[in-house]
């Protein structure tokens, strides 16, 4: 599929790329993975050609369909809306519906004739075509995939230019996904997206197809797709057959064994010099002087190592006491317009040493329940209660935004401790991968991974006891991920956090709380067990629950528990209902639409077709029907989902 011959590419006069040789074969899953700035990206700029290599060269097949999925937004502009964008993934699929439409129109004004029957002969071919490319079914595809990473029905019809940067990316993204490439290049998929959306990805993924390229510091899409490692580093390439949890203990055991080679190769040249050195003017050790000096000559250079050593770990102070209640928020509910509620009847107790996760879709108010913990915002109702001395650290996601561009690393971190000296502040920063004159660096020249470091050091240059962090992962390469979730782990004080990591979330939280707004849902247990129950909770929703205890937690009697139980069923029922039926509806009419599309499409194949035109008009009143319909269906269904998840 992909052949590297000896390539090598240096940007701005730095080396990126050295002597890459590499194939890619077809069908194969590969996760690229490196530190940042390694020059991951690069490999794909050399696949599309948007880069040339400096040396050597790239076989690409000629008749591939590559789709791409780049760092960068998309730049919407105009009125087109998220799902003409997202639809508009074919430009040959989107030729041809053009074509179609000149033709179909043009024929209902022909009469007989040869102009007119080589009209209908292309209309065939080019509808053939169509159905072949999967060009009906285009928008049903797009629908479902933006809903699958997050978009509401409600949305679909609005322009894509009105959405920020990240909801502009998944559209990118279902493009790059709809188009049904032989090779796709995804790179960082994951960095706009939520949970659930990740989720989604992951499952979509899996029953790709083609040849997937996987950019990605997300070690859940990597262990869960990628059958193939390439690492990334030191402008050297290497590939590993396995996932990137195999790749990383391969890694490791290389370094190991090259590092043990070199320190043996080190020693005995060191013996040989000092053997020539003490021997070099005694005529009795000449020959055997003469012999060692030619073994010195034939003895390789000491090599660099071809790995990078194991990842500086973070190292976090302990954080002042506070009393064993950290938190509490009371019926709270915040608004941002007075009308809308994006949380209603909050009631939450946060104890100490708690880790907790928020999850949910973007916009469901994890990012605002964590503002409310914080003190950023006030609740519109109800009333939020710190605990005794508890000291709050709030990360936002545009937290490095604010940092001043024209201080160094280390006058950063110097102004958020004025009273710790230099040596201490040095330390702290050698913990986030700071050493050296690296500390002197402007923040204008930094990495976004650089910057989010730089960020954490400066918000635990006086460490809180209670930190909230608002996707935390967000640029970092999966060392600095690691470390930081080890450290995390280790924290003595409390921590709510918002992530889009599965791993990172997986190994670092106690206690989950799922967005359900405007309530939340907590679960006393860490990610794995969050999903079991709501697997479980989903299954169960029909079937009447098991009897409980005597009493409730919050001290009600059997009885008026039993009550409040068939209470909530005959609501959820209620519900139910209404939705089940739009579904079962939708799902008769795209069957029905679907049927009188084939039958159409198969009429003109018929000689006796006398009125070409009214069949060709229906044809293009069920394209517009279809998709309008299947959008229904997928509101209708995830209203269902959500309801039976609740």
């Amino acid at each position: 599929m992909l052949d590297f011959h000896n390539v090598s590419v240096a940007l701005g006069g730095r080396p990126i790329l050295d002597e890459v040789s590499l194939r890619i074969n077809e069908r194969e899953r590969v996760g690229i993975v490196g530190p940042n700035g390694a020059g991951k990206t690069t490999l794909f700029h050399l696949v599309v050609g948007d880069l040339a290599p400096d040396r050597g060269s790239i076989q690409v097949p000629r008749d591939v369909r590559i789709g791409h999925l780049r760092q960068k937004g998309v730049g919407a502009s105009g009125d087109l809306t998220v799902l003409d964008f997202a639809e508009d993934a074919l430009p040959a699929v989107r030729e041809m519906q053009h074509e179609i439409e000149t033709i179909e129109a043009r024929l209902s004004e022909e009469d007989a004739g040869p102009a007119h029957d080589r009209d209908l002969r292309r209309l065939g071919e080019l509808q053939s075509a169509f159905e072949h490319e999967g060009g009906y079914e285009l928008r049903n595809r797009a629908a479902a995939a933006l809903g699958g990473l997050g978009f509401q029905a409600s949305e679909l019809h609005r322009p894509l230019r009105e959405f920020s940067g990240g909801w502009q990316m998944r559209a990118e993204l279902t493009r790059a996904l709809i188009a049904r490439p032989d090779l796709l290049l995804l790179d960082e998929p994951t960095n706009y997206l939520d949970l659930p959306a990740v989720e989604w990805l992951q499952r979509h993924l899996r029953d790709f197809a083609g040849t997937l390229l996987l950019i990605s510091h997300d070690r859940f899409l990597l262990n869960t797709l990628t059958s193939v490692t390439v690492d990334v580093t030191g402008g050297r390439v290497t590939r590993y057959e396995g996932n990137q949890a195999f790749a990383a203990k391969q890694r490791d055991l290389r370094w190991e064994q090259f590092e043990a080679g070199r320190a043996a190769a080190a020693k005995r040249r060191e013996e040989i010099e000092r053997f020539v050195d003490r021997f070099r003017f005694k005529a009795s050790k000449a020959a055997q002087v003469q012999s060692r000096i030619k073994m010195l000559e034939r003895m390789d250079p000491v090599e660099e190592a071809v790995a990078a050593p194991r990842a500086v770990e973070i190292r976090i102070a302990p954080p002042p006491p506070c009393g064993a209640e950290v938190m509490r928020i009371e019926n709270a509910g915040v608004t941002y317009d007075g009308t809308r509620w994006v949380l209603r009847d909050i009631t939450l107790r946060i104890m100490r040493g708690d880790k907790i996760a928020l999850v949910g879709y973007n916009g469901f108010g994890k990012t605002t329940l964590l503002r409310l913990l914080a003190g950023r915002i006030e609740a519109g109702e109800g009333r939020r209660v710190p605990g005794h001395n508890v000291v709050p650290g709030y990360q936002s996601q545009e937290f490095a935004e604010i940092l001043d561009p024209d201080r160094t690393v280390l006058e950063t971190v110097k102004a958020a401790a004025p009273d710790r000296g230099e040596r201490e502040l040095r330390s702290l920063l050698g913990g986030f991968f700071f050493s050296g004159d690296t500390v002197e660096k402007k923040v204008r020249v930094l990495s976004g991974g650089e910057t989010m470091r730089l960020a954490f050091a400066r918000l635990l240059a006086n460490p809180p006891n209670f930190l909230l962090l608002d996707e935390p992962t967000t640029h970092l390469d999966i060392a600095a991920r690691e470390a930081l979730e080890r450290a995390l782990a280790d924290y003595q004080g409390t921590l709510c956090f918002v992530s889009h990591d599965v791993e990172f979330v997986r190994r670092v939280a106690t206690t989950v709380i799922a967005m359900t707004p405007p309530f939340i849902t907590p679960y006393a247990g860490g990610y794995d067990y969050y999903r079991e129950k709501v697997a479980a909770d989903a299954a169960a929703a029909g079937p009447a629950a098991a009897e409980g205890p005597a009493t409730a937690p919050d001290g009600t009697d059997r009885k008026t528990g039993r009550r409040e139980r068939a209470l909530k069923r005959e609501e959820v029922r209620k519900l139910r209902l209404p939705l089940l039926k739009a579904v079962r509806e939708a799902e008769e009419r795209i069957a029905a639409l679907e049927k009188e599309q084939a039958e159409l499409i198969a009429r003109f194949d018929d000689p006796s077709l006398v009125d070409y035109a009214a069949v060709s008009r229906r044809l293009g009143e069920i394209r517009t029907e279809l998709p309008l319909a299947m959008t229904e269906w997928e509101s209708a269904g995830v209203k269902l989902q959500e309801l039976d998840g609740n």
